[in-house]
């Protein structure tokens, strides 16, 4: 290869790193710059959240899709509260008790702010009657008005006992009103007779009296209605006096409530049933003496009469007290009970207990009205959340039950709060291949998140982006308190984002990563002393956070320099080729050279991967390999086959290998080692190839081609040295500005090649050669000296074939003990005694 045709093949220095000219900004520091309002590149992933956020339409729930830093959740954010700001606050929750079913608590729901009024006002009604009823009770026109029922309950009871002391006086016998109830007894001379006296009467008297005694006891028995009726009489009065005395207690406040509420029909009912189950309990309310038992346990007699008014408390579990717009929850611990609830327990003499004031909201709750936010990964990582939202969306309920309801095996006694209808958007944030998981194996996914909003990691580094970006920096500066940056400060970032986007043309979306950036370059501002950040800070951000992070690169490159890790920088090596490798730490990922080697031998055309042998090589690489097979049968297998087994490897390797970026390598070292022909040591190569030999793009071109520099300067840099990359990856070059001063000193090179022909005239210094008609190739050409290899090869194989079949034709004798001895002709005797010779 001549020099002039190596220097077409170099990569110009304007090519290496595309700068961002300080000069372009009309500002000297963000101070100057209008804030961002919003977020950069995102204009497809904006447009689907508006719609998403925006429609009403069943189903129409939100995915946010994109990998993390790329601002995500903070859009989700600005996106939401907008929409929010454009509708009403949602509605009060509360659980009150169930006055017909205990067990099933009701859901009340209210104008935003009216939850907490209801139950302050329920609480004080209950607090008047509890004052303003004992009172009552007490005074004197209350002991009036029962003492006259009473006194006219007895005028009764005593006319129809008089009436019926008259018919036993009649019949010679008096009555008597006993706990066990109406006795008769006979009389004698206006006395009652004793036992003793009685005994004395003879037959017939005591037949008589027997005889008077029935008569009297079935005049008992036909007015003993009339005077139960007369007991219930005086207790319905003295209940109907009870119930009066409460409701002008309670009538006037309950009145005053219902009016109030008027527009809520739900409520008006409930503050009814209040009124009702009060007058229904009016000894909770008047202070009845404790029982026997409470008696003893003075703090349980306390404590029951406070539970008895429990069931007037109204436990408010959603409130949007002085909301404006409608809610928005983030969840960032989408557990089962954040999400859906709960209801709580406490102990009570020994026992778990619950009721309606321990009923907790979750998120969706919260929600209501309004949007939800939650991480995907985290909710399908929790048990029963993604089923129980799926169903709470399907059925546009959410219910509240603990989770040891749904897993018990046995059916337990507790609350079964009603349901509450749910209004709400649900946004889960993920990243891509989540959604496509979810998307291909949940029916129920699809049809309930119809919407994907989609990030992007990048976009066009053009010059409306990077007022954006500069923009956006100005923000992260006020929002955090930061130093302002000046323009080359910007600059800096704005280059520095290009090469986490690994294109020169891109500029990076990851903002966390760009935020973590400002953050330490405003650090070491503070550090100097500066009121500014500036480029030199910048740079001295991103040094260090690749000192803080490169030990194991360090630690690798050290093992080259002292020969334990084999790498040569210099001359030529047949079968031999410096290969590049990325090795990501997950926040830093360097480039290191690796040496591949290549043997062949005489074989039908099997080229081995050492790697996939052992079980190291991944699947990208493992077809590379296939391609490199795909590569010399159709280049050089249409007269005759293959005729050799080769085997190639990485050296000093015991990682596992993937990818396909050194396929190209591979075959560079094989065409060497069936040749015979050396390759450079000081050019290091890249690339994956096609069945074409065309070289295609790879990634980490960037830090492939430091990793090599850095051994390169260690060795002591020569001038020749350099790295071979596609042609199709120039446009991903942003290298360190010390690798693109020393090419621009010539003291280093990048050479882009675009085939296999170029690569192989790089490293041998030999003509590719082009095929003729014929399909053969001219003389000095490297494509000859393969093809010429390859026949001399098949030549051998043919002959090897060919004497093995002699040796396996040739006759046989018995030998005298039996043996079988092949009998050999002059020829052979003659080549085995020549061998032995």
């Amino acid at each position: 290869m001549t020099e002039k045709t190596a220097r077409s093949l170099r990569v110009p220095v304007k090519r290496l790193r595309r700068a961002c000219n300080p000069n372009l900004f009309r500002f000297k520091t963000t101070d100057d710059v209008r804030l961002l309002e919003g977020t950069v590149g995102q204009d497809r992933a904006v447009s689907a959240m508006d719609f998403g956020l925006s429609i009403e339409a069943a189903g129409y729930n939100l995915f946010v899709a994109g990998p993390p830093g790329t601002g995500r959740s903070t859009e989700l954010r600005t996106q939401v509260g907008r929409v929010a700001a454009t509708r009403p606050p949602a509605r009060d929750w509360c659980y009150v008790f169930n006055f017909r079913e205990p067990a099933r608590p009701r859901a009340l729901s209210l104008p935003a702010g009216l939850g907490h009024k209801l139950g302050h006002d329920i609480d004080d009604l209950v607090a008047h009657v509890r004052r303003e009823v004992p009172k009552a009770f007490e005074s004197d026109e209350y002991a009036q008005r029962r003492d006259q029922i009473n006194r006219e309950m007895q005028r009764e009871r005593e006319r129809v006992f008089e009436a019926l002391q008259k018919e036993a006086e009649a019949r010679d016998l008096t009555v008597s009103v006993t706990p066990m109830g109406v006795t008769t007894l006979p009389v004698v001379d206006g006395k009652p007779l004793t036992k003793e006296q009685y005994d004395l009467l003879t037959d017939e008297r005591k037949r008589q009296i027997q005889e008077r005694t029935a008569e009297l006891e079935s005049i008992v028995a036909q007015m003993a209605p009339q005077m139960r009726r007369l007991d219930r009489g005086g207790a319905q009065l003295l209940a109907e006096l009870d119930t009066q005395v409460m409701k002008l207690i309670a009538t006037p406040l309950l009145d005053e409530m219902k009016h109030e509420y008027a527009d809520e029909s739900e409520v008006v009912a409930y503050i009814d049933q209040v009124g009702a189950d009060m007058i229904e309990h009016i000894d909770a309310f008047r202070g009845a003496e404790d029982t026997p038992q409470q008696a003893m346990i003075p703090m349980l007699a306390a404590a029951q009469r406070e539970v008895a008014f429990d069931r007037y408390k109204v436990n408010v579990v959603v409130t949007h007290e002085g909301a404006k717009t409608a809610p928005f929850v983030f969840e960032d611990n989408p557990s089962y009970y954040q999400i859906f609830g709960r209801v709580d327990f406490r102990s009570s003499l020994g026992s778990m207990v619950t009721d309606h004031t321990m009923i907790k909201p979750g998120a969706l709750h919260r929600a209501n009205g309004g949007f939800l936010a939650i991480d995907a990964l985290d909710a399908l990582s929790q048990p029963l959340v993604w089923q129980t939202l799926k169903r709470a969306l399907r059925t546009k309920q959410v219910r509240i039950e603990n989770i040891g309801e749904q897993l018990s095996m046995l059916p337990a006694a507790t609350l079964t709060p009603e349901p509450i209808p749910l209004d709400v958007k649900v946004a889960m944030i993920g990243t891509p291949r989540v959604f496509q998981i979810l998307q291909t194996a949940d029916d129920d996914f699809r049809k309930l998140f119809k919407v994907k909003a989609d990030f992007t990691t990048d976009v066009e580094r053009i010059n409306g982006h990077v007022e954006l970006y500069a923009r956006f920096i100005a923000r992260q500066v006020k929002e955090k308190g930061m130093r302002p940056f000046d323009r080359g400060g910007v600059a800096r970032v704005v280059e520095h984002s290009s090469r986490m986007a690994g294109d020169q043309n891109k500029l990076s979306l990851r903002m966390m990563e760009v935020v973590d950036l400002l953050v330490e370059a405003d650090y070491w501002a503070c550090s100097s002393g500066s009121v500014t950040v500036t480029c030199d800070h910048v740079e001295k951000a991103i040094e260090e956070k690749v000192y803080r992070s490169s030990l194991i690169e360090e630690r690798i490159q050290e093992f080259i320099n002292n020969g334990t890790l084999k790498v040569d920088v210099t001359g030529s090596v047949v079968g031999q080729v410096n290969g590049l490798s990325v090795y990501d730490l997950g926040d830093y990922a360097f480039g290191r050279p690796s040496r591949i080697t290549a043997r062949v031998s005489l074989g039908r055309g099997q080229v081995i991967n050492l790697e996939r042998e052992i079980g190291q090589s991944g699947s990208s690489h493992s077809k590379g390999f296939l391609i490199i097979t795909g590569y010399l049968n159709g280049k050089f297998a249409h007269r005759q086959p293959l005729s050799f087994a080769a085997s190639l490897t990485f050296e000093q390797l015991y990682d596992e290998v993937d990818g396909d970026s050194a396929s190209s390598t591979e075959l560079y070292a094989l065409l060497s080692a069936i040749t015979d022909v050396p390759l450079r040591q000081d050019l290091a190569v890249t690339g994956s190839v096609n069945q074409l030999g065309e070289v295609q793009a790879i990634g980490g071109a960037n830090e492939k081609i430091e990793g090599f520099y850095a051994v390169c300067k260690a060795r002591g840099l020569t001038g020749d040295q350099g790295v071979i990359i596609p042609k199709d990856n120039v446009r991903n070059l942003m290298l360190k500005r010390e690798v693109v001063d020393a090419i621009s000193e010539g003291r280093f090179h990048v050479y882009a090649v675009s085939t296999i022909e170029q690569g192989i005239e790089l490293l041998t210094g030999l003509p590719a050669g082009r095929p003729r008609k014929a399909g053969t190739y001219a003389d000095g050409t490297f494509f000859r000296k393969v093809t010429d290899c390859l026949e001399a090869m098949t030549r051998r194989a043919v002959e090897v074939n060919r004497a093995a079949q002699r040796e396996l034709m040739a006759p046989t004798t018995a030998s005298p003990d039996g043996a079988r001895r092949r009998k050999d002709n002059g020829a052979g005797a003659r080549r085995r005694h020549g061998r032995a010779d």
